[in-house]
């Protein structure tokens, strides 16, 4: 028997009602079935318990777009992960989305997120991009994507995270 995938989501919006966080729900719905676990930026990240669970094979970072980069807890969080010794996001699949009020759905987030992760070397799904504009009206009340184009972006991005996994 194969084991299960394991994918970590991070959401740099802490709000419970959060268009990015409805955005990383829908990102993990369509990867498909995996060990999910989600990272509280509320908290320091290391967590020795959820480490002894194993590494996860993948990683979805979703971000909102705040004065043109990404959080400031976002990027607390990537401070904290770099003050772990072993290179945890090394060679490591990450697929980046954004979900933003405004027109662009969050592509300069996107670009600064990219940038804040260089230094740890991931395997960066280079696309398609998923740029959710109009982030209040482009869920259902379900909290469904309803932008078929996005809809779309997300699938085909979460077919190639899976596909980047190598076990």
């Amino acid at each position: 028997m194969t084991p299960s995938l394991r994918l970590f989501g991070l959401c740099g919006s802490l709000r419970t009602g959060s268009r990015n966080r409805a955005l990383m729900a829908e990102a993990r719905r369509a990867f498909g079935p995996c060990d999910w676990s989600e990272g509280d930026l509320r908290l320091p990240l290391y967590d020795g318990d959820l480490e002894a669970q194993g590494i996860p094979d993948a990683v979805v970072v979703v971000t909102p777009e705040y004065n043109k980069a990404i959080s400031g807890v976002l990027k607390n969080a990537l401070d904290w992960v770099s003050r772990v010794k072993s290179p945890v996001w090394r060679d490591k699949p990450v697929a980046i989305m954004s979900a933003t009020a405004g027109r662009s759905g969050g592509e300069r987030a996107q670009s600064s997120l990219r940038d804040c992760l260089v230094p740890f070397r991931p395997h960066i799904v280079p696309g398609p991009e998923v740029l959710v504009a109009d982030a209040a009206n482009a869920f259902d009340a379900e909290g469904r994507l309803n932008q078929p184009r996005a809809e779309a972006a997300l699938s085909d991005l979460m077919t190639l995270l899976r596909g980047a996994i190598r076990r």
